[in-house]
């Protein structure tokens, strides 16, 4: 019988890609989202880190759900802006999760700025919480430069404009296997299938 567990985003992108890279990697979890649980008090994102904020999601989701607890923070460090949005990428343009409006502000922000200075990165730290109290955070990192012009309609937020170094396509234009084997979430919830695993040993396939 397979593991339940909560991922605790309202985000039905990463829902899905987390289900699909947990499969990949031979653990039998049923990742539930946090709509299952109306009641669910809203988390404030107050760290200065993406490894804070996903821990501060896991631990109050698996307090209040009684579930292990898996989240994530991610986000998109640019060269030319010092960093940012970094922690800040979710709600760069001002309201959370606005894709669209986040997208054309950073394309607008680096209408000038020269190929040369437009490295930028990915960013994810994935924490599991468990009800008996352990924690665990790692972290994936995705190297890249931005395009001038979005490109592609798979994938979400700056995936249009992102391009991994080594590649000729956007992680918009990859396919969702190609985009998994080289993304920071990928490579985040990869090195958390382990600690998984060692936490929990029944999610894992036999």
């Amino acid at each position: 019988m397979s593991v339940r567990m909560i991922l605790a985003s309202k985000n039905a992108h990463k829902l899905v890609e987390l289900r699909r890279i947990l499969e990949q990697v031979g653990l039998d979890i049923d990742l539930v989202g946090i709509s299952e649980f109306p009641d669910l008090p809203d988390v404030d994102e107050t760290g200065t880190s993406f490894a804070a904020n996903a821990l501060l999601k896991a631990r109050a989701i698996s307090a209040f759900t009684g579930l292990p607890a898996i989240a994530d923070d991610s986000g998109i460090s640019v060269d030319a802006l010092n960093g940012m949005p970094g922690i800040y990428s979710a709600r760069w343009a001002g309201t959370h999760g606005d894709d669209e409006a986040n997208l054309n502000l950073l394309i607008a922000q680096l209408d000038h700025v020269p190929a040369k200075r437009r490295g930028a990165a990915f960013h994810c730290a994935a924490a599991i919480v468990t009800p008996e109290g352990d924690e665990r955070v790692v972290e994936g990192t995705l190297d890249g430069v931005l395009i001038t012009e979005r490109r592609g309609s798979n994938g979400f937020g700056y995936d249009p404009i992102f391009m991994p170094l080594g590649h000729q396509v956007t992680t918009a234009e990859m396919s969702d296997a190609q985009k998994d084997a080289i993304s920071h979430r990928g490579r985040a919830l990869q090195a958390l299938a382990p600690v998984i695993e060692q936490l929990i040993p029944k999610a894992k396939k036999h």
